[in-house]
């Protein structure tokens, strides 16, 4: 990927070590850090356009990486110090917005049932329905490009996690994120079929080439996966992050694809939303009760986190949702300006 335009201070001064090779850099000086430090705690952690598009930077090295920059990078101490004040920001932000869960106990069915219960679809107006009903062209391209920046690398945040379970939950994840890779075939791999998507509707299927038109909210969301998933201390919170987004997955994608075949499009660009509605409806049962209420189970002072993840991937959620149904019901665009 090309690095994408910095948005303020952080984005700027992360750009300008980056473009330097990695041995050129001992350390960082306190200022520098100081700096950061007061510009994350100043930030709205989870909508700063500057926080949130630097932290997606940095957690980009792990991923793609970028073009002219320096691989060594990626493990560079100074910006795992970088990084880690702005996920102090985003855990503190998180913890303040994102609501209580009710007490549960740590058992299988249980764990499930109250998983089940966060997610369950309510009837107030959400994107999936706007999508299947009234989105226009313009709009369902912007869904798209909104979905595309964790979708063209689908399932990687969450596969992070299998080293750090054992038994019976890392078999439960390993079973789902099989799916998600196409069961063996490049051509079924979710992001395969998600890139066939983004060419039938017109759009460019390269990884994070609409970074720069994608607002915090939506970086934000992706960015939580990351967080979960590289620290072992929340493999938890991946967990119940993995079972509340399949379990929001089915009904909506039936949806999407229902909108996009009244757009006029055809089973190339809706494969991926009808793949969705039958493997999903399998993978919520399996992220539910088998990886994170087995998990509950072997590591009972896990519920909590589990319950964290899951609520916080619903609450992020919700915001992207309420930012695009915001623009489009008011006749504006739900990117950034070109």
């Amino acid at each position: 990927m090309k690095l994408p335009s910095p948005r303020g201070p952080l984005g700027a001064s992360l750009t300008d070590l980056l473009v330097h090779p990695s041995r050129d850099v001992d350390h960082l000086d306190d200022e520098v850090l100081t700096r950061w430090r007061n510009a994350a705690a100043t930030a709205d952690a989870l909508t700063d356009d500057d926080l949130q598009l630097t932290l997606w930077t940095l957690y980009a090295l792990h991923y793609r990486g970028f073009e002219g920059v320096d691989e060594a990078w990626e493990w560079h101490p100074d910006l795992l110090r970088l990084r880690r004040i702005l996920e102090v920001a985003v855990e503190a932000a998180l913890r303040d917005q994102v609501p209580d869960h009710v007490e549960t106990p740590a058992e299988r069915e249980a764990v499930a049932a109250a998983l089940f219960a966060m997610t369950a679809p309510g009837p107030g107006p959400s994107v999936a329905r706007y999508v299947a009903r009234s989105a226009d062209a313009t709009q369902a391209e912007e869904f798209l490009i909104h979905r595309s920046l964790y979708t063209l690398m689908e399932a990687d945040p969450h596969t992070w996690a299998v080293p750090r379970l054992t038994g019976a939950p890392k078999a439960a994840l390993v079973e789902v994120q099989s799916d998600e890779y196409g069961g063996g075939r490049p051509e079924r791999m979710h992001s395969a079929l998600f890139a066939r998507t983004m060419r039938g509707a017109g759009l460019v299927d390269e990884y994070g080439y609409y970074v720069d038109r994608l607002p915090a909210v939506t970086i934000a969301a992706l960015n939580l996966m990351s967080l979960f998933g590289l620290h072992r201390r929340w493999r938890g919170a991946i967990a119940g992050h993995l079972a509340a987004f399949e379990m929001t997955s089915s009904l909506p994608n039936r949806l999407y694809g229902d909108g996009f075949r009244r757009l006029g499009h055809d089973g190339g660009t809706t494969d991926y939303f009808d793949e969705h509605v039958e493997a999903d409806a399998v993978h919520e049962q399996i992220a539910g009760r088998d990886l994170a209420g087995r998990l509950a189970e072997q590591e009972p002072e896990l519920v909590d986190d589990i319950l964290f993840g899951a609520a916080a991937c619903l609450y992020l959620d919700e915001l992207v949702g309420r930012h695009l149904l915001d623009a489009w019901t008011a006749g504006a665009s739900s990117l950034r300006a070109a």
